[in-house]
């Protein structure tokens, strides 16, 4: 990767171009994604194993075909001491010519310009291409966060992608339930607290949304009042507080309210 990340996407959507038009004789063409902090050697172990189950394929030539083009993802990913960031995905396999019986083992590899989260192995007619069509097809970008008194998570939604931003804690108490004088006291620090809370938290808004390229909106949940009283507040940005597409209950905070969310938000996010 150059770095460049419009320069990035525009090779890889070219060389998607290219794989896209390629096919093979049989169920022979090899693709194989491995995300971001996946160990080689245990991407290299499964892709062995795999090797071993192909001799199950009954058709001789497809077995040797599928065997070829594993040896050849193998001999790709041991140039490689770890993992990319953004992940790997790398293709072989024997292209089928116009002339029967002849084919040409080739071999891809592509740094996605953004992380790719599944890892899996396939084998059909035509490369499995679809993820990183999806990623680089992707412009809306929707913020994602989920908060209560204790804690808030931030996050971003791109195309089929969640990725977490950063978690943060308030340091706010509990509430008490002691009665008197010291029970009133109590709590009007609390409120104090919290009030310092919401600042950070719109603070946070800020600095992760304001300048998002293709922010569409933001979500927003918890599993509590602590949404409602933030956002009736006047501790957002105007220009954010614009793009609140909803408020979501959820049971959960942390990356796990944030997940739930989504799944409970995909009509909303539907163009």
């Amino acid at each position: 990767m150059s770095g460049n990340v419009p320069l990035d996407r525009l090779r890889a959507q070219r060389m998607l171009e290219q794989l896209e038009s390629l096919q093979g004789r049989g169920t022979e063409l090899v693709s194989v994604y491995i995300p971001p902090g996946k160990a080689v050697s245990e991407a290299m172990n499964d892709l062995r194993n795999e090797w071993g189950t192909a001799v199950n394929i009954k058709s001789k030539t497809t077995r040797k075909n599928v065997q070829d083009a594993l040896s050849k993802v193998m001999e790709r990913l041991k140039l490689f001491k770890f993992i990319p960031p953004t992940g790997l995905a790398i293709f072989a396999g024997n292209i089928a010519s116009n002339q029967l019986g002849v084919g040409d083992m080739q071999t891809f590899v592509i740094v996605p310009p953004e992380p790719i989260t599944i890892y899996y192995y396939r084998c059909e007619h035509q490369f499995m291409l679809e993820p990183l069509f999806n990623m680089l097809s992707a412009k809306d970008v929707y913020g994602l966060v989920v908060i209560d008194s204790k804690d808030a998570a931030f996050g971003f939604l791109k195309g089929n992608r969640t990725e977490i931003i950063k978690q943060y804690t308030s340091g706010v108490q509990g509430k008490t339930r002691a009665g008197g004088q010291s029970s009133r006291r109590y709590e009007r620090l609390r409120d104090m607290h919290l009030n310092e809370w919401y600042i950070r938290l719109g603070n946070y808004f800020t600095e992760h949304f304001r300048n998002l390229p293709g922010l569409k909106g933001i979500i927003v949940g918890g599993p509590g009042p602590t949404k409602e009283d933030f956002l009736n507040g006047s501790y957002l940005h105007y220009e954010l507080k614009d793009k609140i597409l909803a408020q979501v209950d959820t049971g959960y905070t942390g990356p796990e309210g944030i997940k739930e969310m989504v799944n409970r938000s995909r009509e909303l996010m539907k163009d």
